[in-house]
């Protein structure tokens, strides 16, 4: 049985006072016990405080990217190491708006992958396609292109331990969701690739979040779903309560 995964992707908001008290909420309200994986990736001024603020609890922490050389001349560039040393379990990589803004590629993704697995990182590997690639019925292309792109290279036992994050572009910041049955096939379809790419024991064991405008309302319909193992939360993660509502769904 894969263990579920709830990773709050904060993306740039919050101030280190800001992300210490919603750091602190969240481990305050979980009442309850939980077997799902909860992880928090707060902007990179954020991480030693958020760290302190989860320290001795079960709460995993995040980056939100990484570069892919362990150090140089990259100004405004952050390494494997130096998320590590900040107390970070976890990377973003890939995410479309790193791809959309920044010029992120199927390749500087791959060698982002391998550095952060390199370093001891989970990487939570994002893949998707736009509304205009959608509309065209190409997301099976794309999705299997990036997918193919992202892992090139990796062994079994690397794939197996990574993070799947599908993230329908067009539905990430805007409030509009994928149907359940539109998240499960491309769940289904990315297990299935990495099963041939691989084998069935790597499918079965990776885990694959869906990442587009989940909240409280849809979560558990989603989350009930054979494929989709947990979520990437944007806006709904800078509430700590909307936050573990989606986590205890």
């Amino acid at each position: 049985m894969r263990k579920r995964i709830i990773a709050g992707n904060w993306k740039m908001n919050k101030t280190v006072t800001e992300a210490a008290e919603l750091a602190r909420a969240v481990v305050g309200q979980m009442t309850a016990a939980t077997e799902t994986d909860v992880v928090l990736c707060p902007p990179f001024t954020d991480l030693t405080a958020v760290a302190a603020a989860i320290a001795g609890t079960p709460v995993k922490l995040g980056g939100q990217n990484l570069h892919w050389e362990e150090k140089g001349a990259f100004t405004g560039e952050i390494s494997a190491a130096m998320l590590i040393s900040a107390g970070c379990n976890y990377v973003i990589i890939g995410h479309s708006e790193r791809r959309q803004y920044f010029g992120e590629t199927d390749e500087t993704v791959n060698l982002k992958v391998k550095a952060a697995l390199k370093a001891g990182l989970i990487p939570i590997l994002c893949v998707g396609e736009t509304l205009a690639e959608r509309q065209s019925d190409e997301t099976a292309v794309v999705v299997e292109r990036q997918v193919r792109a992202a892992l090139d290279g990796l062994s079994d036992a690397q794939v197996a331990g990574l993070v799947i994050a599908y993230e329908p572009v067009w539905a990430i910041g805007t409030g509009v969701v994928a149907t359940t049955a539109q998240a499960q096939e491309v769940h289904a379809l990315i297990r299935t690739l990495v099963g041939k790419l691989y084998n069935v024991q790597v499918a079965a064991a990776l885990r694959i979040q869906y990442g587009g405008s989940m909240k409280p309302d849809n979560a558990g319909q989603l989350l009930a779903q054979k494929d989709i193992d947990g979520g990437l939360i944007g806006g709904a993660s800078l509430d700590a309560r909307s936050f573990l509502d989606i986590v205890y769904a």
